[in-house]
């Protein structure tokens, strides 16, 4: 797949990437109490592609360019760290062709995103089942934009539920026999998943119409409101984005109290 324009973001109709263009207006309970962190499943991308008779990598182009907008729509509402998830280890049974194209997309998406010099990047996920490109993307942009000032962005690529939880485990397991006095905890556990230091999700946003987490942040998500939007995530709007948050707003979050 050839490589995307160097003036990507200005052909495709994104927002400055110098920072949000969004706004909070018309939308005054979100503004009031916007989530710490908002985890998004973007799914229906393919679909969108059969829909409309486009090639399935264009499906996926548009998907991309979508996170690009959508993670303005999220910083212009106070949102501090969102979480994106690009690719599951399910999603690695692909055909080869369309598989090679997504990822490169996904790279790309990184690369751009890493450039604005705004937000501070995270890769969730096994890099050991990426090619050696694209973990390499992933592992550069979280190095180059440690200090940026902006919002946290996670990238879940190569990313699994279960098995983000069965390596906790192992580690666990190796602290427990190797550290003298080391406790089991739920809070040593936390720190030994893949999303140590970060807050947990306090919405889960999937598109497409799908019910289900499918195996997303499954220890993290554990408390989360789950909203389920109907349209495909090409689709998707800054509208759709106050929807989700006007739910969670007006919902009673008691914790078991």
């Amino acid at each position: 797949m050839s490589p995307l324009p160097r003036d990507y973001p200005d052909t495709t109709g994104l927002p400055d990437p110098s920072g949000p263009t969004a706004t909070r207006e018309g939308f005054p309970q979100v503004a009031n109490n916007p989530p710490r962190h908002v985890a998004f499943i973007v799914d229906g991308n393919r679909r969108w592609a059969r829909a409309h008779g486009h090639p399935v990598e264009q499906g996926h182009q548009e998907g991309a360019d979508n996170v690009c907008r959508a993670v303005h729509w999220c910083e212009a509402v106070g949102i501090e760290t969102t979480t994106w998830w690009l690719l599951s280890t399910d999603n690695l049974n692909r055909t080869t062709a369309e598989l090679h194209k997504l990822l490169d997309i996904i790279s790309e998406l990184t690369r751009r995103l890493a450039a604005t010099g705004h937000w501070r990047m995270r890769h969730l996920g096994d890099p050991r089942l990426l090619p050696r490109s694209l973990a390499a993307a992933l592992s550069e942009a979280e190095t180059t934009t440690r200090h940026n000032r902006g919002p946290q962005i996670n990238f879940a690529v190569g990313y699994s539920g279960r098995e983000d939880i069965l390596a906790a485990a192992r580690l666990i397991a190796h602290q427990a026999v190797t550290s003298a006095g080391f406790s089991v905890s739920e809070r040593s556990f936390a720190q030994a998943l893949s999303t140590s230091g970060l807050p947990d999700p306090d919405l889960v946003i999937r598109s497409s119409g799908e019910q289900r987490l499918s195996g997303f942040m499954l220890w993290q998500a554990a408390l989360a409101e789950l909203y389920f939007c109907p349209v495909l995530w090409p689709d998707f709007t800054q509208s759709d984005l106050h929807r989700a948050l006007a739910f969670y707003a007006n919902r009673q979050r008691r914790f078991g109290k």
